[in-house]
């Protein structure tokens, strides 16, 4: 199975984790300062930035790029929740 390498940049930590992994997931267990409300995608509150590894994520879902663009969201921002990691090496922070 694929791996992906994800940084969270806000604490400098770098984790291994399988592909499909969320981010949301992995933040939460490192203590990242990236928040979550909902876990759905219907919220908002998980909006990060991805510094490195774009194309290494899942495409945004429809409401994903909704919840996105009604937050104005920068080209480079994802929903923790939503993001999924396809492999390859990935950072983030909170927004």
């Amino acid at each position: 199975m694929a791996k992906s390498t994800i940084t969270f940049e806000d604490i400098n930590v770098t984790v291994t984790v399988p592909a499909g992994t969320r981010i949301i997931e992995v933040s939460e267990k490192v203590g990242s300062g990236i928040t979550y409300g909902c876990r759905e995608g219907d919220c908002g509150t998980c909006i990060m930035k991805v510094t490195n590894g774009w194309n290494h994520l899942t495409e945004p879902s429809v409401l994903e790029d909704k919840v996105l663009r009604e937050n104005m969201a920068g080209k480079h921002n994802r929903l923790a929740c939503q993001a999924q990691a396809l492999g390859g090496e990935i950072s983030v922070k909170p927004v």
